[in-house]
C-alpha cells in the first residue's frame, strides 16, 4: 500500500471529523448574533436661558408729522434711560426706525381717523444678562408713569429667550442617556435569562430645546434620546 495515499486519506478523514464537530458550534455562535435587544435611553435637563431678545414696542399718534418724530425721539430717550439705569449697556440696545402709517392715505382706514399719523416704535434689548431683563420687565410701570405705554408681547415682536450653551452639556447628557439605555437592556437580559453582550449599533437622537412651560419661557428643557442595540448571550 502506498503510504503517501494512506496518510493523505487519514488526514482528510481527521479533518472531516474535526469540521463536523466544529460546525454545530459555529452555527450556534452565528445564530447568537441574531439575538439582540434594542433600547432607548432618555436624558432631560432643565437649564436657564443665556440670551434674551426683548423688543419694547410703543406707539405715538398725532396729526402733525413733526410732532410724531418729536414724540418718538422723546419716547426712545425715556426707554433708553430706563434700560441704562437697569444695568443694560448701550451696545446691547438697538433703536429701530419708526414705522409711520398715514390714515388719510389709506382708503381702507375706516371712519376712525382721530389721528392722521401713527408711529410704531421698537427699542430692542439683546443681552446675555437674563436676570437684568427679567427685573426690568417687572418694572415697566415706571415707563407708564412717564407716558410710555408699551404693547403686550405679540407674535410680531415676541420676547425670545434662547439657550446657546448646548455644546457644554452635550457630552454629559449623551453619557447619561447611554447609561440609561444600558440599564434598560440589562433589565431585559435578566428577565429573559440572558447576558448582555457588546453593542451592535448605537445612534444619537437630535437634541431638542423647549420652554419648560408657557409661564417661564426663560427656563428651558433640553432633551435627547439615544437608541442602542445590544447582543444577547446565553
Amino acid at each position: 500500500m502506498d503510504k503517501g495515499k494512506f496518510y493523505s486519506g487519514l488526514f482528510i478523514m481527521v479533518g472531516l471529523v474535526v469540521l463536523g464537530l466544529m460546525i454545530p458550534r459555529a452555527v450556534e455562535k452565528y445564530r447568537s448574533y441574531d439575538r439582540t435587544v434594542n433600547v432607548k435611553g432618555l436624558c432631560e435637563k432643565e437649564v436657564k436661558a443665556d440670551k434674551v431678545i426683548w423688543p419694547i414696542v410703543y406707539k405715538v399718534m398725532s396729526n402733525d408729522i413733526q410732532s410724531i418724530y418729536s414724540q418718538t425721539d422723546d419716547g426712545n430717550a425715556v426707554i433708553v434711560d430706563f434700560l441704562r439705569a437697569g444695568g443694560i449697556s448701550q451696545d446691547e440696545i438697538t433703536v429701530s426706525v419708526p414705522q409711520i402709517s398715514d390714515k388719510f392715505a389709506n382708503e381702507y382706514g375706516g371712519n376712525d381717523r382721530t389721528y392722521r399719523y401713527i408711529a410704531t416704535n421698537v427699542v430692542t434689548v439683546y443681552t446675555s444678562d437674563v436676570d437684568k431683563v427679567l427685573a426690568l420687565m417687572s418694572q415697566q410701570s415706571d415707563l407708564l408713569k412717564k407716558g410710555i405705554v408699551t404693547a403686550a408681547n405679540s407674535w410680531e415682536n415676541p420676547v425670545e429667550f434662547k439657550y446657546e450653551g448646548l455644546n457644554d452639556i452635550k457630552p454629559q447628557m449623551i453619557e447619561e442617556a447611554t447609561k440609561n439605555a444600558r440599564e434598560a437592556a440589562q433589565k431585559f437580559a435578566k428577565d429573559s435569562d440572558s447576558r448582555l453582550g457588546k453593542i451592535r449599533t448605537a445612534t444619537q437622537g437630535t437634541f431638542t430645546i423647549e420652554n419648560r412651560d408657557s409661564n417661564t419661557p426663560y427656563i428651558k428643557k433640553v432633551r435627547v434620546v439615544t437608541s442602542v442595540t445590544y447582543y444577547l448571550k446565553n
